[in-house]
């Protein structure tokens, strides 16, 4: 069973659920929009179960973590600090790292950066930026999956429309995809309670307003890496995800989940547990 505990990094304090021996190899997980710490409940434990430290915060401006009022301290810098804190937080020279989402963008922006803090590397749904921007200028049927992003750069209109009829359009979300039910209704409540507090949903929307200008011109990765996408996602295209093997120059797997969509740790959950913990135990420590 994972425990709740309050960490320091970077100057901000974050919640984060944990399980595993705290002496053991960390493994940290990175939630994307608009999640929070619980959408890694599943993997938490088995990564536990296979004797390593798993570790899921709430990240800047979520659940139970500081939530900064400006919308430049959103910036991808700072996002990447984050990480780098939590990592200096766990008493850690270099771990294991997974994201999903906007968890994935902020970690390949990690990885390609900080690669001598890594062990391996782990996206969930969201190849390598610069493939996901290549895509996005020359596949219209990415650009169409996209769309939604022009909305939620809208300030002040975004958080209108997704919090009308007490946020049933944000609730929409989460049942996206072929497996409408994947995500538990009392999961999806806390989340949504968690954005309805005051602020809250601005600063999430604030990663596409602040930080993803940041992700053009990223470098390639070197860590041991592998991209974890259904082909089903109704956000995620084939052709970036195609196209993020370009930006490896280290060992790299593309891991395809055929009929799974976008919320991977709910609609697979033992599909993902296993390839995270097949992935950390084959590159150790040295």
């Amino acid at each position: 069973m994972a425990s709740e505990v309050l960490r320091e990094a970077n100057g901000l304090r974050f919640r984060c659920l944990e399980a595993g021996p705290a002496g053991s190899t960390p493994v940290l997980l990175l939630h994307g929009f608009p999640e929070g710490a619980e959408s890694w409940s599943a993997q938490l434990e088995a990564l536990a179960g296979a004797g390593l430290h798993a570790v899921a915060p709430d990240l800047r401006g979520y659940g139970g973590s500081d939530a900064p009022a400006t919308e430049e301290a959103y910036r991808l810098a700072l996002l990447v600090a984050d990480i780098t804190g939590l990592i200096d937080a766990l008493g850690a020279e270099r771990i294991h790292l997974a994201g999903h989402d906007w968890g994935a963008l902020v970690g390949w922006a990690f990885a390609a950066q900080h690669a001598d803090r890594l062990l391996s590397w782990s996206a969930l749904s969201v190849g390598h930026p610069a493939a996901f921007a290549r895509a996005a200028a020359k596949d219209e049927d990415q650009r169409n999956r996209s769309a939604y992003i022009r909305l939620f750069r809208e300030r002040g209109k975004a958080e209108q429309v997704l919090a009308e009829d007490g946020y049933q359009r944000l609730r929409a979300m989460y049942r996206i995809g072929p497996d409408p039910d994947a995500i538990p209704e009392p999961v999806i409540e806390r989340f949504v309670a968690n954005l309805a507090r005051p602020g809250r949903l601005t600063a999430a929307l604030n990663y596409y307003r602040a930080a993803l200008a940041d992700l053009a011109g990223l470098g390639p990765v070197s860590v041991p890496s592998q991209l974890v996408w259904g082909d089903q996602d109704p956000a995620v295209g084939a052709t970036g995800t195609q196209l993020t093997a370009s930006y490896m120059t280290g060992p790299y797997q593309l891991e395809v989940l055929p009929g799974a969509g976008h919320w991977l740790q709910f609609e697979r959950p033992d599909q993902v547990s296993r390839l995270l913990v097949r992935h950390c135990q084959a590159n150790p420590p040295e």
